[in-house]
């Protein structure tokens, strides 16, 4: 007896694509987990400070090569008008409009800030936002000539 014999084989192939939605979502699910990284930062009174990979060319030799820098993240909620704590959810540039006319979340104290970004991020992940989120990235599109 082998050892190959002992296990459970399968004809099953790893999908080459994933769906365009799906992918949307998982965008959208980032890009929340980093706001939550960042409130929980700012409650705690330290800085969140992500890291990407950034290609340059070298001026001297003319190589290109990665280097390591800081990410921007810049915060999605504000004080609005009425002196709340309010959160915009950003698709990109776009503000995606959650509800008829609504494009905000009133979350009032910055300590319930974890808390309403979770929801949202749940709310993304099982597909209640796709047709907000496809709209915006329809009109990311257009701004690019697509």
């Amino acid at each position: 007896m082998t050892t190959m014999s002992t296990l459970k084989l399968t004809a099953a192939q790893k999908p080459t694509q994933m769906l365009p939605v799906q992918q949307r979502r998982n965008k959208l699910a980032k890009r929340l987990w980093e706001q939550m990284e960042l409130a929980k930062a700012q409650q705690a009174g330290t800085q969140y400070t992500p890291t990407k990979f950034r290609s340059i060319t070298d001026s001297e030799t003319g190589l290109r090569k990665q280097v390591e820098t800081n990410k921007r993240v810049k915060a999605w909620w504000f004080v609005a008008d009425n002196g709340k704590l309010s959160l915009s959810v950003r698709y990109g540039t776009k503000v995606l409009e959650l509800a008829k006319g609504k494009h905000a979340v009133e979350v009032g104290a910055e300590k319930d800030l974890v808390g309403v970004l979770t929801v949202i991020k749940a709310a993304v992940l099982a597909g209640e936002l796709d047709t907000a989120i496809e709209n915006a990235a329809n009109k990311l599109r257009e701004g690019f000539g697509g």
